[in-house]
């Protein structure tokens, strides 16, 4: 009871702060006018925000990276020696494989799947129940969704005629032994990924639908008097027609799949060379103390994460040109 009271006076502490910092800002914007007023303005409100950008996130990220270039405990330096584990250690190059494995399978087939069903639903008489279908999983954590799936590929132990898994009850209706789906790799890898999908598709469903309704009804109509149908109006009108809709969404799943962690330490701990980078700097960093390799394998991450944010921003940049 007093941890929770404890709690309660951290939130109202948290809340009282906030609208302190809120009117104190407000009284000094209150006090400037003329030509400097808009200006006052503009660093009144933004420089909090970049105060608590740079101590939430600029500040650690340095340190992180400085972090990475010493040893295990952090005290001596040890240069490039933790980059050099990464990718020279078999362990940290089956890391390394599977995360390739994630970002290559995952976004696109979960944007492949997006795209195809909200073609095949748009304009449909139960739009929306077909689309509320899909998109239900997307409300549902990563955690939430891992323990579900981890249901999807039990194993019973004893009876082999009854199965808690659905896969292996499957498997035992079509006369086929039960299997540990989890435990043999790499297999195991696009099985969870298999959760991912599961997950992002109605997200990449939603944005494209929005996209497919946009296209003018005007340009459909001229491909059809063409002669122009089916998978050729889909693949020279849809297609051409979403381009920055299928960036956006496919940049984001890619962003969210370099960082998946849930869904790894959830179903496998990353045992059975199940491990991506996001876990492996997990357990570096709190299971094994090796806070060096762990710091490495966080900006690493980061690097990996920014060609797709800069291509992503290029992108939208030239769609706004047009």
């Amino acid at each position: 009871m007093a941890g929770s009271l404890g709690k309660f006076e951290q939130m109202f502490l948290a809340i009282a702060i906030f609208v302190g910092v809120v009117a104190v800002v407000l009284f000094i914007v209150g006090r400037f006018s003329g030509r400097g007023a808009d200006r006052a303005v503009a660093i009144a409100f933004i420089g909090p925000a970049l105060a608590m950008v740079s101590i939430g996130l600029i500040y650690p990220g340095v340190r992180t990276i400085f972090q990475s270039f010493k040893d295990a405990d952090g005290g001596s330096w040890v240069g490039l020696a933790n980059y050099k584990t990464i990718f020279t250690t078999s362990d940290d190059l089956t890391v390394l494989r599977n995360t390739a494995i994630w970002v290559l399978v995952a976004p696109f087939v979960a944007t492949f799947i997006g795209l195809v069903y909200a073609t095949l639903v748009d304009k449909a008489k139960a739009e929306s129940f077909a689309k509320a279908l899909v998109f239900l999983p997307v409300a549902i954590s990563f955690v939430g969704a891992s323990i579900i799936w981890g249901f999807v590929y039990d194993s019973s132990k004893g009876d082999s005629h009854v199965q808690v898994g659905l896969l292996n009850q499957v498997m035992v209706w079509l006369g086929l032994p039960p299997q540990q789906w989890l435990i043999n790799s790499p297999l195991n890898t696009f099985l969870l990924i298999v959760v991912m999908i599961w997950i992002q598709a109605g997200f990449a469903m939603t944005i494209l639908s929005a996209a497919i309704k946009a296209i003018p009804d005007e340009i459909i109509e001229a491909a059809r008097i063409d002669g122009v149908g089916g998978i050729k109006l889909f693949r020279t009108i849809t297609v051409p027609s979403i381009r920055p809709a299928l960036v956006v969404v496919l940049t984001t799943i890619a962003i969210g799949t370099l960082k998946v962690f849930d869904i790894v330490r959830t179903m496998t701990g990353g045992q059975f060379n199940t491990s991506v980078v996001a876990n492996e700097f997990y357990t570096q960093s709190f299971r094994a103390s090796n806070q060096g390799l762990g710091a490495a394998l966080a900006a690493l991450l980061f690097i990996l994460v920014i060609p797709i944010v800069f291509y992503n921003v290029r992108q939208l940049r030239e769609s706004e040109s047009r």
